[in-house]
């Protein structure tokens, strides 16, 4: 990034969201509890949601980090030695003045019973804590990794108040990170490291991004499925807007059926319909959306004990700029409106 900003006086600001998301599925996918062949398992498997504000900024040669992110994490492993699960941790706020005891998780085990539920108290225990010092670590690895980008080099400064802001600002970040790094290497070898592709990709159209959201239902998995693929039931919740002109036949959608919702201003094309497994994958869109749309995929997991389905949303391909947007509307035209309408838990 090149920099024209004598003596580093005016503010700069830099994005970086986008390697903030690499950053946190190459580093969280390193944690985990316990090992394969022992009877309690739990790693990270993937990042699947990182949305927000992340930047570096200068004024006066002092750097510092701008962020508040919202982090999806999707865990796996087993209990009893034999039994696996799968489950997410949602952290609602990872923000550059949080503490380490401030953040907020919200765990959930895909098909909860008795025995699944026995793996809660160790991931509290300790997954959670590793997570907490994973994300005391960002802020400084931010500013090593991309302060000097929006900054002109110290040895062409004139003025020593900003050269001492630069100086200070990049000693101290310097250090921490040197004494994360060490105890890092201290436990090395009680992790593995994993890398997987960044969550943003970039296309004709812009920067495309992924969404994951959880809400939870009061009705069983088969009654939610069909709620979501019967043509009379998604008419009634979605209050008579929906159009299957385009549809087969049937009573219930079926693969390759487009229809909208809405009055038209939701797009969706089924691309896969599985009823045993509960999986449902379409092309969505908004109409205003000039381009192809992205891919939504739905899984129910039914937890019996508690009386409660979990819907597993992800998007893939949603267009950076639109994600509030999207959020926003699938919790009030899909979420509420299925609550609402059919009684399946109290809307809030």
């Amino acid at each position: 990034m090149a920099v024209l900003n004598p003596n580093n006086w005016h503010w700069v600001d830099k994005n970086c969201i986008d390697w903030a998301r690499q950053y946190f599925q190459n580093e969280l996918t390193k944690l985990k509890i316990g090992g394969q062949d022992e009877e309690y398992f739990c790693e990270i498997s993937k990042v699947s949601q990182v949305d927000g504000d992340c930047e570096v900024n200068q004024r006066k040669g002092k750097v510092i980090s701008l962020f508040d992110l919202k982090i999806v994490t999707m865990i796996r492993g087993h209990v009893s030695g034999k039994l696996p699960f799968e489950g997410s941790i949602t952290i609602p706020e990872v923000a550059f003045d949080s503490e380490v005891e401030d953040y907020q998780f919200m765990l959930s085990i895909y098909k909860e019973n008795k025995e699944l539920s026995e793996v809660k108290p160790l991931i509290r225990e300790k997954l959670i804590p590793q997570l907490r010092q994973a994300f005391q670590r960002f802020g400084k690895d931010l500013l090593t990794e991309h302060g000097n980008d929006i900054q002109i080099p110290e040895q062409e400064v004139q003025s020593q108040y900003t050269k001492g802001n630069q100086h200070e600002s990049f000693a101290n970040a310097n250090a921490s990170a040197k004494r994360e790094s060490r105890a890092r290497d201290v436990k090395s070898d009680h992790t593995t490291c994993r890398t997987t592709n960044s969550t943003t990709t970039t296309t004709n159209v812009g920067n495309r991004t992924t969404l994951h959201v959880e809400p939870r239902f009061n009705a069983s998995g088969d009654d939610l499925f069909l709620a979501l693929t019967e043509k009379p039931r998604i008419m009634a919740w979605s209050r008579g807007s929906a159009d299957f002109s385009k549809c087969s036949s049937g009573g219930i959608i079926v693969e390759g059926d487009q229809f909208g919702l809405f009055g038209g201003n939701v797009l969706c094309q089924v691309k896969k319909l599985d009823s045993t497994k509960r999986i449902l994958e379409m092309e969505w869109k908004l109409s205003d959306w000039n381009f192809d749309g992205s891919m939504l995929s739905v899984e129910l997991h039914e937890s019996p004990e508690h009386h409660e389905t979990t819907l597993q949303a992800n998007w893939k391909g949603v267009p950076v700029g639109q994600e509030e947007r999207v959020l926003d509307n699938f919790e009030n035209y899909y979420v509420r409106a299925l609550k609402i309408t059919f009684g399946f838990g109290a809307v809030l």
